[in-house]
């Protein structure tokens, strides 16, 4: 059983814990889900957490603002039972964040399907020579009668190959680098839309690289206003980037549950390994990892749902101590676990596959370094 006495640290309201609470029950019910086809896995989720109220967190109507602590607690919850789960709330949420926080009206109409999950969004920002360095994307959309034109390749691009419709970063040329980008909604039923490939990763997730053939969208597809693309994606980022650090925190919790009873149960020489002072040594790293990595979450959580604008440093140092400390307390139950845990079945080893590429994401954890540094000097 989880450790949930963080629930009670003066972050949270009554609410968060009852969601918390709830959302747990529902996980123990309906998680993990089938993986041995991860797209229909997707859509099953999506569909399922939609239907069941759970992506009510993942859009906003006009005029509130997202509930960052209600996020957070979704996506460490969720990742705790089954990573594939969190990556589909995840996606509900970054993938219509520019939609949420810029949107027009029309626009708006998506987020009633997104969050009853019978429309699944994805975040098209990264192209094949343009990861953290998003100024440098070079996806074209030039003005012509009636809308716009878009040509170019987006890659590594979540829920790419299943989505309903994506939020599409490209290049309008208002100014150089990254004042020249902006924002549009596309259904994935364009033509000239083209996947050319998906990609496999460690740990199994809807991804895909994609490009932009002449794609035609009207003026009403542009979110906000031409240039202001690069802003509105470090704005979504912002918020969602501490999300990432909860998926890590989520990932650790189980990782240390499933070491403490692992510890408790095997013997070595006789006795419980729990019993050796160096296993406890072990065990003692872990949690002091895990508890620091929440206060740095619920931290930044907190001091967004406060009213602060902006919450780079906090959520930067909340991303990069929870994903770095999540690889570090994963490996040490794989560890623990000896020879099972590098065995397929065990939890341990699947969550040693799920936990590398958060360190990537969002902003790698080197990216987040700079971050950090470039806040503390100002």
């Amino acid at each position: 059983m989880a450790d949930r006495s963080f629930l009670d640290w003066p972050f949270f309201e009554n609410r968060h814990r009852e969601w918390a609470q709830a959302l747990d029950e529902w996980c123990a019910v309906n998680l993990p889900a089938d993986h041995s086809d991860v797209d229909a896995a997707c859509r099953k989720l999506v569909a399922d957490l939609g239907r069941d109220g759970w992506l009510k967190p993942t859009g906003i109507d006009q005029g509130e603002s997202f509930d960052l602590r209600m996020l957070c607690l979704s996506r460490e919850t969720l990742a705790r039972h089954d990573g594939l789960a969190d990556f589909a709330f995840a996606m509900q949420g970054l993938g219509m964040g520019t939609v949420s926080l810029f949107g027009s009206d029309s626009q708006r109409e998506w987020l009633a399907k997104t969050r009853a999950g019978t429309a699944v969004s994805a975040f098209a920002l990264t192209e094949p020579g343009s990861g953290s360095d998003v100024a440098n994307s070079t996806m074209s959309a030039e003005k012509v009668a009636g809308g716009w034109r878009l040509n170019g390749e987006k890659t590594y691009i979540s829920n790419g190959g299943i989505a309903d419709l994506y939020v599409i970063f490209a290049r309008t040329g208002e100014a150089p680098g990254a004042r020249g980008l902006s924002a549009f909604l596309m259904p994935a039923t364009v033509e000239g839309f083209e996947i050319l490939e998906r990609i496999e990763v460690v740990a199994p997730h809807p991804l895909a690289h994609f490009r932009l053939n002449d794609v035609f969208l009207p003026d009403s597809a542009l979110i906000g206003t031409a240039g202001a693309g690069f802003k509105q994606a470090m704005a979504v980022l912002d918020i969602f980037r501490s999300t990432v650090g909860a998926a890590a925190l989520g990932f650790a919790r189980r990782a240390l549950d499933e070491a403490l009873a692992r510890v408790r149960e095997r013997q070595l020489f006789g006795a419980p390994l729990a019993d050796l002072q160096m296993v406890q040594g072990h065990i003692a790293d872990m949690a002091l990892g895990v508890d620091a990595s929440a206060l740095l979450i619920y931290r930044a959580a907190w001091t967004r749902d406060m009213g602060a604008p902006r919450i780079t440093r906090e959520a930067a140092m909340a991303k990069l101590h929870a994903t770095e400390t999540a690889q570090k307390v994963i490996d040490t139950a794989v560890q623990l676990f000896g020879g099972d845990g590098v065995r397929k079945g065990f939890i341990v080893e699947s969550l040693y596959r799920e936990i590398r590429a958060l360190r990537i994401y969002e902003g790698a954890s080197d990216v987040q370094k700079v971050v950090i540094a470039r806040q503390v000097m100002v």
